[in-house]
C-alpha cells in the first residue's frame, strides 16, 4: 500500500470489525446518516476492517448501504448467519487474552490455528457470499484500504486498488475470523481477519483532518483512537442486540434498524465537522 500523501487528506472514515450483526448495525448507521445529509461515503479515504470491509466496499463503490437492510437465509448470505466453532474460537480468544504474548506472537499463534481450518470449498463459498454482499467486482476509484493478516507469518498487510487482489477476496480475507470462516488464499498464501492487525486500524487514516470511526465493538474492546477522532459506538439498545449474536435474519434487520435509529444523534454531532463535498469547493 502506498501511503504517501495521506497526510494531505481532509476526511477519513474508519469502519471497524463487529461480526455479522456489527455489519448490519454499521450499514444502518451509514444509511441513516446519509438520509440526514451526512454522507460518510464521501470520505477521501475509507478504511474497512472485517465487518467494516463489507460496508466500506459498498460505500466506496458508490452504492446505497440500505441494500444491506435485510439478509436472507440463502446460499449467498449464509456465512453471516451460521454459528461459530466454539473450540476454534475459544482457542483464538485464549491466545488473544494471554498477556504474556506480544501482538506479533499472538498473530502467529492465531495464524497456526487458522491454518488448521483451511477448507477450499468453504473458502470459495465465503468469497462468493462476500461478493454477493458487496455487489461490486472492481475496486473503487475512491481510496479504500482493507487490512488482513498473513496466517503463515502473522504479518499484517493492507490492500488497496493497486495491490491487484480481487475486491471480494480482500473483503473475505479481512472478515475471516478463525472458527467462523476459513482463511482466504491470495497469491498462494492464507490470510485471516484484519482486526488482529490493530482493531479498527485507525492508524491507516493517517493525518486526515477529520476522522470518523465507526466501532461496533467499542463496548467490548476499546481501540486506540487518534486525537480529535469522532467515535460512533453502539447505544445500549444496539449493544444488547450485538452481544446476543443471534443468527436469525430478523435480528440482522433489528441490528440494522438500531444503527439507523442512532443516526439522528450522530448526525448532530458530525454536521459541524463533516461538510458535504459541494460545500468544500
Amino acid at each position: 500500500m502506498d501511503t504517501e500523501g495521506m497526510h494531505e487528506l481532509d476526511r477519513a472514515l474508519v469502519l471497524g470489525p463487529g461480526g455479522r450483526l456489527g455489519t448490519a448495525w454499521t450499514a444502518g448507521l451509514m444509511t441513516g446518516l446519509r438520509r440526514l445529509g451526512v454522507d460518510l461515503g464521501e470520505a477521501d479515504v475509507i478504511v474497512g476492517t472485517s465487518a467494516g470491509a463489507i460496508v466500506g466496499a459498498v460505500m466506496a463503490t458508490g452504492q446505497d448501504p440500505a441494500r444491506l437492510a435485510t439478509v436472507r437465509r440463502s446460499a449467498n448470505a449464509s456465512s453471516v448467519l451460521h454459528r461459530p466453532n466454539p473450540a476454534v474460537t475459544g482457542s483464538v480468544f485464549a491466545v488473544l487474552g494471554d498477556p504474556s504474548l506480544d501482538p506479533a506472537e499472538a498473530r502467529r499463534r492465531v495464524g497456526r490455528i487458522a491454518l488448521e481450518t483451511v477448507d477450499e470449498q468453504a473458502e470459495n463459498r465465503l468469497i462468493a457470499q462476500r461478493a454477493a454482499l458487496i455487489a461490486a467486482d472492481s475496486w473503487p476509484q475512491r481510496p479504500l484500504l482493507i487490512p488482513a493478516v498473513d496466517a503463515e507469518s502473522g504479518e499484517p498487510i493492507v490492500w488497496d486498488a493497486a495491490a491487484g487482489v480481487p475486491l471480494a477476496r480482500a473483503v473475505a480475507a479481512s472478515s475471516a475470523f478463525p472458527g467462523i470462516e476459513p482463511p482466504v488464499t491470495v497469491d498462494g498464501r492464507h490470510y485471516f481477519d484484519g482486526a488482529l492487525r490493530a482493531g479498527t486500524n485507525i492508524d491507516l487514516a493517517g493525518d486526515a483532518r477529520t476522522v470518523v470511526v465507526v466501532d461496533p465493538l467499542a463496548h467490548r474492546h476499546p481501540s486506540p483512537t487518534a486525537e480529535g477522532a469522532h467515535i460512533m459506538a453502539p447505544d445500549p439498545t444496539a449493544v444488547r442486540l450485538l452481544d446476543a449474536e443471534q443468527s436469525d435474519p430478523e435480528v440482522w434487520q433489528a441490528a440494522y434498524q438500531a444503527g439507523e435509529a442512532q443516526a439522528g444523534t450522530a448526525a448532530e454531532e458530525l454536521r459541524a465537522h463533516w461538510r458535504p463535498a459541494t460545500a468544500r469547493r
